[in-house]
């Protein structure tokens, strides 16, 4: 990694310089040589470092980095994106309670100061714990801890939008469910070109039951 370190001029001003090749073999010791026989160094010259990090960032950067909230990644296709939350609701309490639900609110597309048809029926999901709560009902429970999935069919609406259906079988005996996953690439703004989660849809009436969240 290079560096630029800074040093000052050797005479207080420069009046014509001589023009300076940046290929030039001795880039380890530049001079700069003027009109009147003066010879100059220049401000900055190209160093050397070991460190992994600019030095305009803390020492902690690089680690605060690997450790940031697992969500949605600009290199993550649309099915990618659908995998890695269904394997985040596989291992739901790992490392915490919730923590796989917790991914899939970081992946969800919806404005949380409007109503969302992210699980169909329209629901305010800008609080976390109501997401988190329609999650815990007892039609899509059956995606925290599942044991097994298959991918039924997947196909392209259109270049950025894209479904894919998938069976699930739950932790609990004869669990078994089908759910939809829409995603959509956002187009401008902070999150230009990611894969986003438009919905998440139970292949039934997954709220006949009513849902209190």
């Amino acid at each position: 990694m290079m560096a630029l370190c800074f040093s000052s001029f050797s005479s207080s001003s420069v009046h014509h310089l001589n023009p300076i090749s940046l290929f030039s073999s001795n880039k380890g010791n530049i001079n700069i040589g003027c009109c009147n026989g003066t010879t100059y160094r220049p401000r900055f010259r190209a160093c050397s470092t070991n460190k992994d990090v600019p030095d305009f960032l803390s020492a902690d950067w690089l680690e605060s980095r690997r450790k940031r909230p697992f969500g949605p990644r600009l290199n993550f296709s649309a099915e990618e994106a659908v995998q890695h939350q269904l394997d985040a609701l596989k291992y739901n309490d790992q490392p915490r309670p919730d923590y796989g639900v917790e991914v899939m609110y970081r992946f969800a597309g919806f404005d949380p100061f409007e109503r969302s048809t992210y699980f169909g029926p329209f629901f305010d999901l800008g609080q976390f714990e109501r997401f988190r709560r329609i999650f815990h009902h007892s039609t899509y429970r059956v995606l925290l801890g599942h044991k097994e999935r298959k991918v039924l069919s997947s196909f392209w609406v259109k270049e950025n939008r894209f479904k894919q259906r998938v069976w699930i079988r739950g932790p609990r005996p004869e669990e078994e469910e089908i759910f939809q996953f829409t995603m959509f690439q956002r187009m401008g703004g902070s999150w230009d070109g990611y894969w986003l989660t438009e919905s998440v849809l139970h292949d039934g009436d997954g709220f006949a039951g009513g849902v209190a969240y």
